[in-house]
C-alpha cells in the first residue's frame, strides 16, 4: 500500500499518503496485465471480422454491434451493481471471479454458429470485465496517493491499448497460419477463427489464479480517511441488481410510489418509440432494441439510487462536473473505438493486406501508440493539475481534438497491396489512437477526485456508462451502419467525427465546473446526509 504520510489526523488517524510502496507497484503491474487481457478478448473480433462475415454470413453493421453493443449494454448495466459491491465487498475476490468469467466466454466464442450466439458470447464477456473497472479502478486508488493517481490509472489503463494490439498479433498470426495448415478445418473442425478466441480465452484462467494472491489494501487509508467494512456487502449488490435489471425496475419504482412508477412507465415508452424509429430507418432490430433497454435501465438505476444512496447520487448524477467530464470524454471513446474497431477491418479489405501482416503492424504500432499516449497524457495531467484545478480536462479536450486529422488522413488511403500507402495508413491510424488515449487518464483520475472513497467504485461504473452506452455501443456500430449503407468504410468510419462539437461543449462545461465541485467533495456530500 502507500506509505502514510508523517503527520496524523485527530485520534492518530495517518494523514494523506504522499508516495506509493513496492508492493503497490506490484499490484499495479498485475492488475495492468488484468486489462490486457480484458482487451485482447474484447478487441480481437475485429482482426477475425472478415472470416466472421464470411463463415457467419455477417455485414459491417453486425461486427459494429459485435464489437460495441452486444459488449457494451451488459458491460454497463452489470458494471453498476458489481461497481456498488466493489465499493462494499473484497475487490480481489471479485477481479478474479470476473476474469474467470470473462475468460471462459471468449473461449466459448469459439463455439458460436451464427451471429446470435455470437452475441450472447459477447454478452458474457461485457458481465464478466464488467468487474474490472470498478475493482481495479477502487484498488489503485486506495494503493497510490491523489497526487500520482492520474499516472497509476494511466498505467493500467495503458493495457487498453497494449491488450488491443496484441489482440490483433495474436489473431492475425492464428487465423492465418491455422488456415493455411487446416484449410479444411483442424482438430474438432476448428477453423482459424475459432481457434484465435479459444487461445486467447483459456489463458484467462491462469491469470485469475495469480490475481487471488493479492492484498486486499485498506479503504480509504491512502487519503487519511480509513473507512470501515461493510458488514453486509451483498445488500447494495441486490439493491442495484434490483434497480437496474427490467421487470424488477418497475417494482422498485413502485416500491418509491405511483409518481415514480409513472414517470419510470414514461421513459420505458419514450425510449421504446425511439427504438422503433431507428429501427425503421436501419432495419437493425436487436442493435436499438438492446440500446433502448441499456438507457431504460441506467435511467431506472439512477432515479431509484437518489433515494437509497442520496450522498452518492448527489455526488454523481447531480454534480454537473462529473456528468460533464464523463460525456465528455464519451465523445472521445466514440471516435476511438469506432477508429479503432475498423482500422483492421479497413487494412484487410480496402488495402487489401493479408491478416499477419495487419496484425503485426496495425496493432503492433496501435498498442505502442496507444501504450505512450495514455501515460504522456496521464503524467501531462497530473503536471497541469498542479497548476491549474481543471487542467486535467485541458488534456481531455486535447484527445478530443488533435486525432481528427490523423484520422481523415488514415481512412482516406487508397492503396495496392505492399505499397507505401499501407505505412501511411498504419503511421495515421496509430498517431490518432496515441492522440486520443492522452485523454483516459485525466478523465478517469478527475471522477475519482470527485467522489468520497466509498463512492469510487460506482463513480466509475458510471464513468464506463458513458465509454460504453454512448462511446462503444454507438460509435463502432455507427461507422458500420454508415459503412453498411452508403458502400464505403471510409464514409463510415469518418461520419463518427460528427460526435466532436457535443464533446467540446462538454468539456467546456467540465472546465469551468470541476475546480468549485473537486474543492467542496466532504462538504457536498455532508450536506447529501453523510456522515463525515
Amino acid at each position: 500500500m502507500a506509505d502514510a504520510g508523517a503527520d496524523a489526523k485527530d485520534g492518530g488517524v495517518p494523514g494523506p499518503a504522499t508516495k506509493a510502496s513496492p508492493y503497490a507497484w506490484y499490484a499495479l503491474g498485475i492488475l495492468f496485465l488484468v486489462y490486457v487481457l480484458n482487451f485482447i478478448d474484447r478487441q480481437i473480433i475485429t482482426i477475425l471480422a472478415p472470416d466472421l462475415k464470411r463463415d457467419l454470413g455477417l455485414d459491417d453493421a453486425d461486427i459494429g454491434f459485435l464489437y460495441g453493443t452486444a459488449f457494451a449494454v451488459f458491460y454497463a448495466l452489470f458494471g453498476v451493481p458489481l461497481g456498488r459491491l466493489a465499493d462494499a465487498w473484497h475487490r480481489i475476490r471479485l477481479l478474479t471471479i470476473g476474469l474467470s468469467v470473462w475468460s471462459a466466454m471468449t473461449a466459448l466464442s469459439g463455439l458460436a454458429t451464427g451471429r446470435y450466439q455470437l452475441a450472447a458470447a459477447r454478452m458474457g464477456v461485457g458481465v464478466g470485465e464488467a468487474t474490472a473497472g470498478p475493482a481495479a479502478y477502487s484498488l489503485i486508488s486506495d494503493l497510490f496517493p491523489k497526487n500520482m493517481r492520474a499516472t497509476a490509472l494511466a498505467i493500467y489503463s495503458a493495457g487498453l491499448y497494449f491488450g488491443g494490439g496484441i489482440s490483433l498479433m495474436i489473431g492475425g498470426f492464428i487465423v492465418e497460419g491455422w488456415n493455411q495448415a487446416y484449410p479444411g478445418g483442424g482438430p474438432f473442425g476448428l477453423v482459424g477463427w475459432q481457434a484465435a478466441f479459444m487461445a486467447v480465452g483459456i489463458p484467462g484462467l491462469l491469470l485469475a489464479a495469480w490475481v487471488a494472491t493479492l492484498r486486499e489494501p485498506v479503504r480509504g487509508l491512502v487519503d487519511g480517511i480509513p473507512t470501515t467494512p461493510s458488514p453486509t456487502p451483498f445488500k447494495g449488490f441486490f439493491e442495484e441488481l434490483y434497480a437496474i435489471i427490467p421487470p424488477f425496475t418497475l417494482l422498485s419504482a413502485l416500491s418509491r410510489g405511483p409518481r415514480a412508477l409513472a414517470i419510470n412507465l414514461a421513459a420505458a415508452a419514450l425510449l421504446a418509440i425511439g427504438a422503433l424509429g431507428m429501427i425503421r430507418i436501419t432495419g437493425a432490430q436487436l442493435q436499438w432494441w438492446c440500446i433502448a433497454f441499456g438507457y431504460y435501465a441506467i435511467f431506472s438505476w439512477a432515479t431509484s439510487l437518489r433515494n437509497r444512496d442520496g450522498p452518492t447520487f448527489h455526488l454523481i448524477w447531480g454534480s454537473k462536473a462529473f456528468l460533464a467530464t464523463i460525456l465528455g470524454y464519451g465523445t472521445v471513446a466514440f471516435m476511438s473505438y469506432a477508429s479503432s474497431a475498423f482500422a483492421p477491418v479497413y487494412a484487410l479489405e480496402v488495402l487489401g493486406e493479408d491478416a499477419g501482416t495487419v496484425g503485426f503492424w496495425v496493432g503492433g504500432f496501435g498498442a505502442l501508440a496507444g501504450f505512450l499516449g495514455v501515460i504522456l497524457g496521464g503524467r501531462m495531467s497530473d503536471w497541469l493539475r498542479l497548476r491549474n484545478e481543471a487542467g486535467r480536462i485541458l488534456v481531455v479536450m486535447f484527445g478530443l481534438l488533435a486525432p481528427i486529422a490523423p484520422i481523415v488522413i488514415a481512412f482516406t488511403t487508397q492503396s495496392e497491396p505492399g505499397s507505401a500507402d499501407f505505412i501511411r495508413f498504419t503511421a495515421f491510424a496509430s498517431l490518432a489512437g496515441l492522440l486520443a488515449s492522452s485523454a483516459l487518464g485525466a478523465a478517469a483520475a478527475t471522477t475519482q477526485d470527485l467522489v468520497l472513497p466509498r463512492m469510487r467504485g460506482t463513480a466509475t461504473a458510471t464513468f464506463f456508462l458513458a465509454t460504453t452506452l454512448v462511446g462503444l455501443a454507438l460509435g463502432p456500430y455507427m461507422a458500420g451502419q454508415v459503412s453498411a449503407m452508403s458502400g464505403s468504410l471510409s464514409t463510415g468510419v469518418l461520419s463518427t467525427l460528427a460526435i466532436v462539437p457535443l464533446g467540446l461543449i462538454a468539456l467546456v462545461i467540465a472546465y469551468r465546473t470541476v475546480p468549485t465541485a473537486a474543492a467542496n467533495v466532504i462538504e457536498r456530500a455532508r450536506s447529501a446526509g453523510e456522515p463525515v
